[in-house]
Order: C-alpha cells, then sequence, then structure tokens
C-alpha cells in the first residue's frame, strides 16, 4: 500500500520490505524529543504525549497533523539548520509516524522503550536559580477589554547578574496574551542606546514616551527590555559565553496583556525564572524591538503589506529575531541589505501563525556589519476569507488587543568588540 502526503513523500515502495515501527523503540523517541516539551501535565498543550496509553487514542490525529506540517508548530520555511530551536521533523521521522499509524500503532517490546523525559515541573529551563512572582493575583473579568497592567516585582539582587537562561511562565494561560518584561534600574543613568535605528517607520519621541501609557504602544517601556512570553514562545537560553546582564537593585517590570475568556473571572499571578551564568560571558546579549505604530488595514484587503525598517551603527550578531501580528497576520520577511548591496533572506515566515508565535534562533549568530540595514516586511489579511478575521469590515489600526494589529518584532543580538585603530605612520625611509 502506498500513502503520500502533503510533503511529498513516497512511505512505502512495491518490492521494498520495510519494517514497521513500534512505539516503545521508533514513535516514543520522537515524541520525547519533539513533542513532549508541550505535551505534558500543565503545559501549553492540550493532552499529554508521555506514554503509549496517552499517546494510542491520538494516533490517526498525529498522523493528519504530522502530515500536513502544522505540528511540530513552525512557520518559517528557511533550511534546517538555520535555526537552533527548528521543531520541524524530518522527512524519515514524519514516514516513519504515519506507517506506524497505518500498520495500527502497535506498542512494541517494553525493553525498548527510552528513559522518560524529565521536566521540572512548570519550568522549561530546568531549576530556576530564583523564581520572581507577581506579589499579588490580579483578578481578570469575565468580558470587555483589559489595559495593559504593570506590575513591580523587585529582585533584591546586591550585585550584578548575569543571566544565562530566562522564562517567563504565566501563571494562567487562557487570559495571558503576552507578557513583556522590562528592567528598570535603582539609578536613573544615561539611557543606553541600541545598536540601530529606526528608520522605517521614522517614530517621535512624543510617541516613545507614552508607550506603556495604555494607547496600545510597544515601542519602549518602563526600562530595559529583557524577556517575553506570547502564545507559543519558548524559554530564552543563551549559548556559552552569552548571557544577559540584570544590575544590581534592579527591579522587574511585567506588562501583561490579559484577555478576558468571556466566560468566568480569572485570576493570575505569573513568575519569572533565571538561570545565572557560572562566570562573567564573553558577550553581553542585547534584547530590543521596533514596530510600525502606524500601521493601516484596510478593510476587506486581502493582502496588505506593512514594513519596518532599521539601519544599524555598530557591527552586531543577531541571535534571534521575532515577528509579532494578531489574527491578521499571514506572513513575514525578514532581509539584511548589506553596506555592499548585497540582500540576504535571513528570516523568511511564509505562514504565520498567532497561535504559535516563536522566537527565531539563529544556531549561527547572524554578522551585520555597521551600515546593513534589516528590513521587515509583514504581510495582512483583513478579508472574509480570513477564518481568524474578527470583522472584515473594519479599518484595523495599531492596538494592544487581539482585534487590534500589530507590527513589531523583537530582537537580540550582541554588539561585536571595537576593531582596533589602524597604526599610525610617522614619517617614511628612516630620519627626517
Amino acid at each position: 500500500m502506498k500513502y503520500a502526503f502533503a510533503a511529498g513523500l513516497i512511505l512505502s515502495v512495491a518490492g521494498v520490505a520495510q519494517t514497521t515501527p513500534t512505539y516503545t523503540k521508533d514513535i516514543a523517541p520522537l515524541l520525547n524529543k519533539n513533542c513532549a516539551s508541550c505535551h505534558r501535565p500543565g503545559d501549553i498543550a492540550p493532552m499529554s504525549l508521555l506514554t503509549y496509553d496517552q499517546v494510542r487514542p491520538w494516533a490517526k490525529s498525529i498522523r493528519e497533523r504530522v502530515s500536513l506540517g502544522t505540528m511540530p508548530p513552525w512557520q518559517s520555511d528557511a533550511p534546517h539548520g538555520t535555526f537552533s530551536n527548528d521543531r520541524r521533523l524530518s522527512d524519515v521521522e514524519k514516514s516513519t509516524i504515519v506507517k506506524w499509524v497505518e500498520a495500527g500503532a502497535p506498542k512494541g517490546d517494553a525493553k525498548d522503550m527510552p528513559p522518560a523525559p524529565k521536566f521540572v515541573e512548570g519550568w522549561e529551563i530546568g531549576k530556576p536559580d530564583v523564581v520572581l512572582t507577581m506579589a499579588k493575583p490580579f483578578e481578570v473579568p469575565a468580558k470587555g477589554a483589559v489595559n495593559y497592567q504593570l506590575f513591580t516585582l523587585p529582585t533584591n539582587f546586591t550585585e550584578d547578574k548575569w543571566v544565562q537562561a530566562i522564562e517567563v511562565r504565566p501563571g494562567e494561560r487562557r487570559v495571558v496574551h503576552h507578557i513583556l518584561v522590562f528592567m528598570k534600574e535603582p539609578v536613573a543613568g544615561p539611557e543606553r542606546r541600541d545598536a540601530y535605528t529606526q528608520i522605517i517607520p521614522e517614530v517621535p519621541e512624543r510617541f516613545k514616551s507614552h508607550a506603556t501609557a495604555g494607547n496600545g504602544g510597544l515601542l519602549s517601556g518602563p526600562g530595559a527590555l529583557i524577556a517575553t512570553t506570547a502564545p507559543g514562545t519558548n524559554a530564552m537560553v543563551f549559548e556559552p559565553g552569552m548571557a544577559l546582564k540584570i544590575t544590581a537593585g534592579s527591579s522587574l517590570i511585567f506588562q501583561v496583556h490579559y484577555t478576558a475568556t468571556g466566560k468566568e473571572a480569572v485570576s493570575d499571578q505569573s513568575s519569572i525564572g533565571m538561570i545565572f551564568a557560572k562566570e562573567p560571558p564573553q558577550k553581553e546579549v542585547r534584547v530590543s524591538a521596533f514596530a510600525n505604530p502606524f500601521m493601516t488595514l484596510p478593510a476587506g484587503s486581502p493582502d496588505t503589506a506593512i514594513q519596518t525598517e532599521a539601519v544599524f551603527d555598530q557591527d552586531v550578531h543577531i541571535t534571534a529575531l521575532f515577528p509579532h501580528t494578531h489574527l491578521r497576520g499571514k506572513s513575514w520577511e525578514y532581509k539584511v541589505v548589506y553596506p555592499d548591496g548585497h540582500v540576504q533572506v535571513v528570516l523568511p515566515v511564509p505562514t504565520y501563525d498567532f497561535n504559535w508565535q516563536t522566537y527565531y534562533i539563529f544556531a549561527k549568530p547572524l554578522a551585520v556589519p555597521k551600515g546593513s540595514r534589516l528590513e521587515a516586511v509583514a504581510h495582512y489579511d483583513n478579508s472574509v476569507n480570513n477564518k481568524s478575521n474578527p470583522d472584515a469590515t473594519k479599518l484595523v489600526r495599531w492596538g494592544e488587543q487581539t482585534w487590534d494589529e500589530m507590527q513589531y518584532t523583537g530582537i537580540n543580538y550582541t554588539v561585536d568588540a571595537p576593531k582596533p585603530a589602524p597604526a599610525s605612520v610617522s614619517g617614511a625611509g628612516g630620519n627626517q
């Protein structure tokens, strides 16, 4: 029998003997590696996939989602190996799952079962060195729009801390749309500029200064942006030799976007966990963002492109990019235009999914020399053809609620060490 799926694979070929996969030997290792981090008790997925008894009832559904490429969720079509957190299964892995289901989803020999994956309850990063939690729960009403909420969490750090891994954990995922975490230093010093300047669109200072005052802005905040969480995002774990600096005495400000369930009031008390680096890093990771707050989407338009662009005034390495829109976003593309005019597509996202937003972490940090431009273009579908569209008759502008829209890019990067100045020449040919 032949079984062909969306990727175009032929899973069996006449005349070629094939071994039937089993759960214990072939499927459990794949699910443990690619699915268990979300499909476990207390995490974002609706069901656990840690045992055969849990997996077996979902076998046909797993086959379908894997064949279509919708699970594990991943929206970029950049080549495998481009991003270190690529969740996609290989063609061989997809074939193995489909063959297993077609064979009746056999369990296999218990002795082939791999060890169960180990998780620290509630945390992707493992056991944090420190956990900070909102002092009091916030009651999210059953209905109505909820303005952005700001919560202050003192760190009580008596010395600067270098953070190797950081994770924001919603207390109640049903009502937390996203959280931005800012570091507010105890003494206001000179503002540290980003290594880039946004040039499209140019954003007036008056807008930036009111970005967290409830008008839906996301361009700045009450300090330096250090962490985020949104539907589908993962914890941030930095490579050895890289870390995020949190200044002694700083407070963390949670900017939380809540969305009512429409059914009942829900209480939330979100947290952030950190694992500290064992020694000061060679490179400091900077977390920042740029956006287009002046965007508009005409009513009924099936395809509107919204652009942002930033130019770098220092040599940097980009470690991660985070594209963010709401329900009308359908695709993204990021290009770097180098000083010599060469153009490189660095992040294509042809099938953006609001429900599975991703920080795309480069397996090899992207070298971006001074004078380069990073161009980001998002496409939106504000028509009736978009089944997720809240209202195709509405002209849509930037706004904080899910039924509004955003064109927002998170960016993590490191600044290269300054190149030494060339040695000066004080004359030639000996004595003058």
